[in-house]
């Protein structure tokens, strides 16, 4: 059982929404932006840009985050969240978008990129998604989900349902926790590809008898997810927790 997998039922119901002008203030005060698994080049140039985004070279820095992240997808959440606080320190000090700019243009190489990506190396397939969904998640425009990334989103996200993938319990893992993040978001935004995605969900479960018991615990639990409203009672939640640590 991996780490991700329980984190994945842990997480359920849990609010991620985030009000960014509070967050950069409280980073900036609190030195939140740390991320202790980056190397200490990475962690020296993101302090200098959180004071003075002109002062460092933002497309290096942007790289150097986003090559240690898909590396370690345990990295994703933190390092969603502080790109997308970088982008608004940018913006409201510099009137500038350097970091922001090539944050998506990384992002859109890497989707790109995604099959030969998943062909060698599911680790790092599972970061691409993984960040992307974390951006996804962090970066707002007008107080709303970036319109451009929903696609590409909801496309990783697709390709994890196929039956291809459901039988790796490390896609099924990723998918489960994604979903927990941004589905509620992704559905508002388009609610028949997610409809189309739970079809794909709902056949896998019932039909594909090769999955492993936990990836088929995982997709009962999304189903039942869903269901509920993007909303699992304490005793749902309670009984798939068990579950997973028996």
């Amino acid at each position: 059982m991996s780490c991700n997998t329980v984190k994945t039922l842990e997480w359920v119901n849990k609010a991620v929404s985030r009000e960014s002008d509070c967050l950069i203030v409280r980073m900036e005060q609190t030195e939140e932006w740390k991320i202790q698994a980056l190397n200490p080049e990475t962690q020296q140039m993101l302090k200098t840009a959180m004071a003075d985004p002109g002062a460092v070279d933002l497309v290096k820095l942007c790289d150097l985050i986003m090559d240690q992240a898909l590396k370690d997808s345990s990295l994703c959440r933190d390092v969603g969240h502080v790109c997308c606080t970088l982008v608004q320190v940018e913006a409201k000090r510099s009137s500038t978008n350097m970091f922001r700019s090539n944050m998506l243009t990384r992002l859109q190489q890497e989707f790109m990129r995604r099959e030969e990506t998943r062909r060698q190396s599911l680790h790092e397939w599972v970061g691409v998604v993984s960040l992307l969904c974390n951006v996804f998640d962090s970066l707002k425009v007008n107080n709303s989900p970036m319109a451009a990334l929903v696609d590409p989103v909801y496309d990783c996200l697709f390709r994890l349902a196929q039956p291809d993938a459901l039988v790796n319990e490390v896609e099924v893992d990723c998918l489960a926790l994604q979903l927990h993040r941004v589905g509620e978001q992704l559905e508002k935004l388009n609610t028949r590809r997610m409809d189309e995605l739970f079809f794909l969900l709902r056949d896998g479960f019932l039909l594909q008898d090769e999955l492993s018991s936990m990836s088929r615990l995982l997709l009962l639990e999304l189903l039942e997810y869903r269901a509920a409203g993007w909303n699992l009672s304490k005793n749902a939640q309670l009984y798939y927790y068990s579950e997973v640590v028996e």
